[in-house]
């Protein structure tokens, strides 16, 4: 299918160019098993369903009407959306924040990682907008975060923030190294060629000169 050889292409065509380190950071992902601690602990909290929300609201009027004691909202949600992340980092009311490494177009999240570090907020790049999705209820989602976390996770919340500051915030590697330039195979062997012919010519010269 058309989109799968264009997604192919893509690929090929980020080995192949020079790919600036704003977007060459994206790659750099968490790996398995770190993700896998990371939406451990998000998946506790995970924001309503519509259909849950309803409930609550249909609940909390029934409780207003009879005078009763309306159900409480979860104090402590993933939150997600572009703009409210984005006001949440600014505002630094983020405590973590995740971003997905295949938004496309890019250029989406590209500067909110440079955000985050002069806010000052712990951030991780994760695979995939799907992934980040499904955590809260939709089909894809670009960026998630955590505002606050109950005093039993706070301690595990404290670890993923440090490891955040390390991987991400503080690692100068991720703003400086350039991506990309790797050839394909016939390439890589053209040029190998070239450079033992070159070596061979230049042998020959320096025999011919005595040298």
């Amino acid at each position: 299918p058309k989109y799968v050889r264009i997604q192919r292409q893509r690929a090929v065509l980020y080995q192949r160019l020079k790919v600036p380190p704003a977007i060459n950071q994206f790659t750099k992902t968490l790996s398995k098993n770190e993700a896998m601690t990371v939406f451990t602990l998000l998946n506790k909290y995970r924001p309503e369903t519509a259909a849950a929300k309803k409930q609550r609201v249909k609940e909390t009027a029934a409780a207003a009407a009879s005078g009763g004691t309306a159900p409480a909202k979860a104090a402590n949600q993933v939150k997600f959306g572009l703009k409210h992340v984005t006001m949440l980092v600014e505002e630094k009311k983020a405590q973590l924040v995740l971003i997905a490494n295949d938004v496309d177009p890019v250029e989406l999240v590209m500067w909110l990682p440079a955000l985050c570090r002069k806010m000052d907020v712990p951030f991780m790049i994760v695979k995939d907008k799907a992934r980040l999705g499904a955590l809260v209820h939709q089909k894809t989602s670009a960026v998630a975060a955590l505002t606050g976390v109950d005093k039993a996770d706070a301690s595990q919340l404290e670890l993923l923030k440090n490891l955040a500051m390390e991987k991400y915030n503080n690692n100068t590697d991720l703003t400086r190294k350039w991506g990309g330039g790797i050839m394909g195979l016939k390439t890589q062997a053209k040029l190998d060629k070239r450079a033992k012919a070159m070596a061979i010519e230049e042998a020959k010269k320096k025999a011919s000169l005595g040298l």
